[in-house]
């Protein structure tokens, strides 16, 4: 499915962002809920979205063309007690821009840790997103850490909190949700499917 795949450029503000026009799908959620694993995970490559164990190493949007026809968008985590207020008050400024007025974002996945999820912080993110009428998807990341008994209590709580919402159960280790999650790429760029 993604035959390329190469990192662009990073910025806060639209003076950084491409200007090329193509489409763009941006991965959101707390930090270390595994946003970059999962670009990773559907490029097939190992790092081209860098990875690590410490939160709040991503502090600017990052993009990927893939396959020369779109772009994923790696950002920030939010909910990380660790940064400054400043570093706060910038995340969510040009989250907000980015979110409002970027007319080639075409959907958002937002990644809630199945374990843990939703937080405070995810529902307000979420309820942001409705606000703004923005198309997403609900990402449930590493279903793997769950046992059966967990897996049903999360899976009532994501059920009452995103009611109406795709939810598509991912997990980066046990290879789960590839392939759901490429679909929803094809059904916005039929060339993928030639």
């Amino acid at each position: 499915m993604i035959n390329d795949i190469k990192y662009v450029t990073s910025g806060m503000k639209k003076e950084h962002f491409p200007t090329d026009g193509k489409n763009e799908y941006l991965f959101l959620g707390r930090s270390n809920v595994g946003k970059s694993s999962l670009i990773n995970f559907l490029s097939g490559r190992k790092n081209i979205a860098r990875v690590s164990k410490v939160p709040g190493k991503t502090t600017m949007l990052n993009f990927f063309l893939v396959n020369e026809e779109l772009y994923f968008v790696d950002s920030p985590g939010y909910g990380y007690a660790k940064r400054s207020k400043k570093q706060i008050d910038d995340f969510g400024k040009m989250i907000e821009n980015y979110l409002v007025n970027r007319v080639n974002l075409k959907k958002v996945y937002l990644l809630v840790d199945y374990k843990v999820g939703p937080t405070k912080d995810d529902l307000i993110m979420y309820d942001f997103l409705k606000h703004f009428d923005i198309n997403l998807i609900i990402v449930a990341t590493k279903i793997d850490k769950l046992n059966q008994k967990e897996r049903s209590a999360a899976n009532k709580r994501f059920k009452e909190h995103f009611k109406t919402e795709r939810i598509i159960l991912t997990s980066t280790v046990k290879n789960i949700g590839l392939e759901e999650l490429q679909k929803t790429f094809i059904e916005e760029n039929t060339e993928w499917e030639k």
